[in-house]
C-alpha cells in the first residue's frame, strides 16, 4: 500500500489529503500537524473572503487556480449547506490619480474571466455602498464570504471518511530520505512515507529545509491588524469595499470585510510579526526575530521599503492613523464605531534578492512536494491547489 504524508493541517493541507484519498483509494494517507486542532493559523485567523480573481496576472498560478477554485468552492459550500454569501466586492480609485491603475485591475479581472465586472461612476458606487465614497470603482458581485475554517472541518470529515488519519500534536522536527521513502519524525514519534507533501504555512521554509529544498524563499510573518465595527455601526458596509492596492506590494491595503456573522472588520495593516505565530504585539520570540532579520531577502527588503515600514508600524500604533485610512472610502466612520479585533499572521515568502513572492510557488524534492508560497487566495484556491498537487505527486515515478 502507498503511504503519502502530508504535513500541515491547515486549509491547503487538508485539501490536498482530501484529493489524494479521493483519487487513490487504496492508499494510506495521514496528515500530520504540531497543533491540538486544525486551521489553527492562517485558516483560523484569514479575513473570510472568497477572492473572484480581479488582481492576479493573467496566466499565473494564482489566476488560474484562484477561477477554478472559487467555482469549485461555491459548489462544495452548496453541496454541504456551508455558508457562502456572493455579497459582492468594490475596488474604490479615491483619486482620478488611481484611474489608471483601476483599469489595469479591470484589464486583469476581465482576462482572468472574472463574471459581472461593472465599472461604477461614484453615483454609481452610492448605490451599492451608501457610505463609501471615491472617485470611481470596479464592482465584482461574485465576490463572496465563507467560513473557512468550516470548509477546513469538512474537508478533515472528508478524508477521514476516505479512510484518512489527521495526526494532531506531531511537530516535524526531522525529515530523511530513505531510498524512495521519506521517514519523518516529530519527538517521540516516526512515520515513513512514500509520498510527501509539505504544506506548512508559516513554517513551509523551514519543513522544506528539513527535505533538503534552497534555503529561499524564507518566510517572513506580516502581522494584519484588524478593527471591527461595533454592531450599531455595522449597517455602513453592505459587502466589501476595498481600496486601489499599491502594485509593489502583495497586501491590499486598510479594507472593509462582512463576515458570514454580520460583523465587519477594518483592516488589516502589515506590520513585522516578532514571532511565526505573532499574532500579539507581545509576542516575541528571539529565535524567529533572529532567523527573519539575519536572512539577506529582508535586509535587501527593509532597505527597499523603510519608509512603508514606518508608515505601517505608525497606523499600528496610532488608531487615528489607522482610522484616517479607513475614512478615506468611510468618511462617516469615526473612532468610537472600532473596537480591536483579533490579527492575523501572513507567511510572506521573501526570495533573497528581497523581491516579496506574489504567485504561488510549488516545487519537488524526488518524492517530497513543497508549498513554499501559498498565500490568498489559498483558501479560495483550496481545492484546485489541491486537483495541482495531487496530480503532481502522483506523476512522480
Amino acid at each position: 500500500m502507498t503511504r503519502i504524508g502530508v504535513v500541515g493541517a491547515g486549509i491547503l493541507g487538508l485539501a490536498v489529503a482530501r484529493r489524494l484519498a479521493e483519487l487513490r483509494p487504496d492508499a494510506a494517507v495521514t496528515v500530520v500537524d504540531k497543533e491540538d486542532r486544525i486551521a489553527a493559523h492562517q485558516t483560523g485567523h484569514n479575513s473570510g473572503v472568497a477572492h473572484a480573481g480581479l488582481y492576479y496576472a493573467p496566466g499565473s498560478l494564482k489566476a488560474t487556480l484562484c477561477r477554478r477554485g472559487i467555482n469549485l468552492l461555491k459548489d462544495y459550500c452548496a453541496d454541504r449547506g456551508l455558508p457562502y454569501d456572493e455579497c459582492g466586492k468594490v475596488v474604490i480609485a479615491r483619486s482620478a490619480g488611481e484611474l489608471g491603475a483601476l483599469a489595469e485591475i479591470e484589464r486583469r479581472a476581465t482576462e482572468n474571466g472574472v463574471p459581472g465586472l461593472r465599472r461604477l461612476s461614484a453615483a454609481e458606487l452610492r448605490e451599492i455602498e451608501p457610505h463609501a465614497t471615491g472617485e470611481a470603482a470596479l464592482h465584482s458581485p461574485t465576490t463572496a464570504i465563507v467560513d473557512f475554517p468550516a470548509v477546513a472541518r469538512a474537508y478533515a470529515d472528508d478524508v477521514a471518511k476516505a479512510g484518512g488519519e489527521i495526526r494532531l500534536g506531531f511537530e516535524v522536527v526531522g525529515l530523511r530520505r530513505a531510498g524512495d521513502q521519506v521517514v519523518v519524525w516529530a519527538p517521540d514519534d516516526e512515520l515513513t512515507f512514500d509520498r510527501l507533501v509539505v504544506c506548512a504555512g508559516l513554517h513551509s521554509d523551514r519543513v522544506a529545509r528539513l527535505a533538503g529544498d534552497a534555503p529561499a524563499p524564507a518566510i517572513v510573518p506580516f502581522r494584519g491588524e484588524y478593527y471591527r465595527l461595533v454592531p450599531a455601526r455595522t449597517d455602513l458596509v453592505r459587502g466589501l469595499i476595498y481600496p486601489v492596492p499599491d502594485p509593489r506590494y502583495p497586501f491590499l491595503g486598510v479594507h472593509f470585510t462582512r463576515r458570514v456573522d454580520g460583523g465587519v472588520d477594518v483592516g488589516p495593516n502589515a506590520v513585522l510579526a516578532l514571532a511565526r505565530e505573532g499574532y500579539r504585539r507581545r509576542d516575541i520570540r528571539p529565535a524567529d526575530l533572529w532567523e527573519t532579520l539575519r536572512w539577506p531577502g529582508f535586509r535587501r527588503l527593509a532597505r527597499q521599503h523603510w519608509r512603508t515600514g514606518i508608515k505601517e508600524m505608525y497606523g499600528s500604533a496610532v488608531k487615528r492613523a489607522f482610522l484616517a485610512e479607513a475614512q478615506a472610502f468611510v468618511p462617516e466612520l469615526t473612532a468610537a464605531d472600532m473596537v480591536p479585533a483579533p490579527a492575523g499572521v501572513r507567511a510572506q515568502a521573501v526570495d533573497a534578492d528581497g523581491s516579496l513572492v506574489d504567485d504561488f510557488r510549488i516545487g519537488s524534492i524526488g518524492p517530497i512536494t513543497t508549498v513554499r508560497n501559498a498565500p490568498s487566495p489559498a483558501a479560495t484556491s483550496s481545492l484546485a491547489i489541491a486537483e495541482h498537487v495531487a496530480d503532481r505527486v502522483l506523476d512522480h515515478r
